[in-house]
């Protein structure tokens, strides 16, 4: 329950913050938020042996993003998807610390940018060139390293007890 709680909130901070940032340069905000992304990411080992209910719950975080905030259904679902495959294949071989956070929370952002870039710019969505690309990731890892932090930190204090998954 408190999974899904912290995964709504990022989803709510994501717009919010999306909206509400006041710095603009380039038509680009200079504190990109991809908060949901770096939930996606953290949550993962809580649901280790419901992977099923993970995937499912990514789905749905993925429809409700792009309902919300991108006019692209099945995009960010699919891309949610692909981010919790790849946070699954991250803990399985890996263990995560402070210092490792970081650096997977920077792939995982510049995994999903590029990817998404590249998907724009085949299709010709929006046009779409290399230092925007360079400039959207550069400035959304400092926002994003510091809310995987704080999610881990909290994460970490949250008695282990509230953190079961049901299977009701």
């Amino acid at each position: 329950m408190i999974l899904t709680i912290i995964m709504i909130i990022s989803l709510i901070l994501d717009g919010l913050l999306t909206n509400y940032l006041p710095f603009m340069i380039n038509d680009l905000s200079l504190f990109t938020p991809l908060l949901t992304l770096v939930t996606i990411f953290i949550i993962y080992p809580y649901f280790r042996k419901k992977e099923k209910k993970y995937f499912i719950m990514l789905l749905i975080i993925g429809l409700l993003y792009d309902l919300l905030y991108t006019n692209l259904i099945f995009f960010n679902a699919i891309m949610f998807l692909g981010i919790g495959y790849i946070s699954k294949i991250i803990y399985k071989n890996y263990e995560i610390n402070y210092f490792n956070l970081i650096l997977y929370t920077v792939l995982l952002v510049v995994i999903y940018e590029s990817v998404t870039a590249l998907i724009f710019f085949i299709f010709n969505l929006v046009p779409i060139t290399i230092p925007k690309v360079v400039y959207k990731i550069t400035h959304s890892l400092l926002l994003n390293i510091i809310y995987a932090e704080i999610i881990y930190i909290i994460l970490k204090l949250i008695p282990k007890k509230y953190l079961k998954i049901s299977i009701n």
